[in-house]
Order: C-alpha cells, then sequence, then structure tokens
C-alpha cells in the first residue's frame, strides 16, 4: 500500500505537503510551540525556529511508503495520520499508526540522546501508582514529562482495584534502546514512554495470525486507562494497527494538550 493511499485512510485533505487533517506549517509549528515551550520558538519559512537560533526543516517534501515514513519521518510526517483521541479502542485500518514515526533529529533536540554523556541529567524518577505499587519509574524531566506522568499516577492510582491487572507492576519507563526489528530510537530512549503491565497487553508482533500473517488486533486495556492518559498528554499504542497495547508515550503535539 502507498503512503498516499494509507494516509488517506484518516480524515481530512492529504493533497501534496498537506498533513491528513489539513495542518500548515503555522498550526503544526504551533502545535510544537505549545507542546515544547522551552525549546520551540516558532517557525520560518518552511524551517522551526528553536530558542537557540538553530533550525530545523518541517518537511522534506518527499512522498513516503509506509516503510518509508516509519524509518524516515520529517517533522511534518509526524502529523501524517490525525490521532484519534478519545475514540473507543477499535481494529485500525492498515498502517494506521498515528505518533509512531519520530523525527529523530526533533526528539534529540528536546530531549538529548540517550548514547551521549549527561543524558541522564535529564532524568527523574517518580514514584508510580504510590497507594497500590510505589514503583520507581525513570522519566525525563524535560518539557514537563514527569509531572504529567505523575498527574496519570495520582489518577490512576485512585481507580478502583478491579483496574490494578493492567497497571501493576508497571513494565517500565526509560530504556535507551531502538524499536525492535529497527533502527530507530524508541520513545523509551528519549525518556517520554512508559510501559503498563504485561499480563494483559497485547503487541503486533505477537499476533500474526490473519492473512498474509498480517496482526490480528487484540486489546484488554480498559478506555478508563486510556483516557486518564491522552488527558494528561500521552499517546496510546492500542490506536496503531501495529499495536503495542502496553505503551503510552509524552506527545502534547498529537493531543488537545498541545494545541
Amino acid at each position: 500500500m502507498s503512503f498516499l493511499a494509507f494516509a488517506a485512510l484518516g480524515p481530512g485533505p492529504v493533497a501534496g505537503p498537506c498533513v491528513a487533517d489539513g495542518l500548515q506549517n503555522a498550526d503544526i509549528a504551533a502545535r510544537l510551540k505549545a507542546g515544547y515551550p522551552d525549546y520551540v520558538a516558532g517557525l520560518d519559512g518552511d524551517d522551526l525556529i528553536f530558542k537557540d537560533g538553530t533550525r530545523l526543516p518541517l518537511g522534506d517534501g518527499q512522498p513516503k511508503a509506509f516503510e518509508a515514513w516509519l524509518a524516515h519521518p520529517s517533522i511534518k510526517d509526524m502529523f501524517r495520520l490525525p490521532y484519534p483521541q478519545g475514540e473507543a479502542a477499535t481494529p485500525p485500518t492498515p498502517d494506521f499508526d498515528p505518533g509512531r514515526a519520530r523525527n529523530e533529529a526533533f526528539f534529540t533536540k528536546v530531549y538529548g540522546d540517550c548514547r551521549k554523556p549527561g543524558f541522564a541529567d535529564s532524568l527523574t524518577a517518580i514514584i508510580w501508582l504510590p497507594r497500590k505499587s510505589g514503583q520507581r519509574i525513570m522519566i525525563s524531566k524535560r518539557n514537563g514529562v514527569a509531572e504529567h506522568l505523575e498527574a496519570v499516577s495520582r489518577e490512576l492510582d485512585a481507580l478502583p482495584k478491579a483496574f490494578d491487572i493492567y497497571l501493576v507492576p508497571s513494565a517500565g519507563g526509560y530504556l535507551c534502546r531502538t524499536i525492535a526489528g529497527t533502527t530507530q530510537r524508541s520513545g523509551h530512549g528519549y525518556g517520554i514512554a512508559i510501559d503498563i503491565a504485561t499480563k494483559h497487553s497485547n503487541y503486533w508482533r505477537w499476533a500474526k495470525g490473519g492473512p498474509n500473517a498480517e496482526p490480528v488486533y487484540r486489546n484488554e486495556i480498559p478506555r478508563e486507562i486510556v483516557d486518564v492518559f491522552e488527558k494528561h498528554g500521552f499517546i496510546w499504542g492500542g490506536r496503531w494497527y501495529h499495536f503495542d497495547t502496553m505503551h503510552f508515550e509524552y506527545r502534547p503535539e498529537l493531543l488537545g494538550a498541545g494545541r
């Protein structure tokens, strides 16, 4: 399936360089500035300007098949598919992975490179579900990630006991690694992601049972948990065709929290 074909599965225009929900350069820059105010200054032509005076191009003008979109996304490509915040968990259409593409240059700029000395200074520990777990999770303290995850933790800690099996123990936060099967940095490698309990989670690589070995969508994570994460700026891997239902990642630019 071509990139434009899978992009067209989302609502809105996809002709030319426009993103799936019709965002223009100024809209994208505004979302990034709102989501990352300590780093992003604004827009100059087709370039995103940072507060230290450096810049990165928003787009590269290249239409991409899915594999290239995932492996080498521009900043603009990250917005190509609209994230369906608040919707019910239903099987996504093929290759509909909103938020799964990350521009490495942008994320390294706003979070740092976990392979470089000093990266640990950008991390802090939070206590995950203090009443129910007390587990320490390492997470980025940049861009308010730790504070937002603590807010998630407080709300989830107040949920009835029946939700505990999906939350305790967490499978962890920061880990300097690439995404399985790729050379791209995982959200965990920037310190912006957390995996909740694995016992009731599902992952697309574990579920290749459909025609042509395609993944068969499965999810057990209750909507109440997803809603809390999304409220505080975290996207959910359960909304991806290549689903990872334990995975939540701080991406305020894709949600109402970043607009």
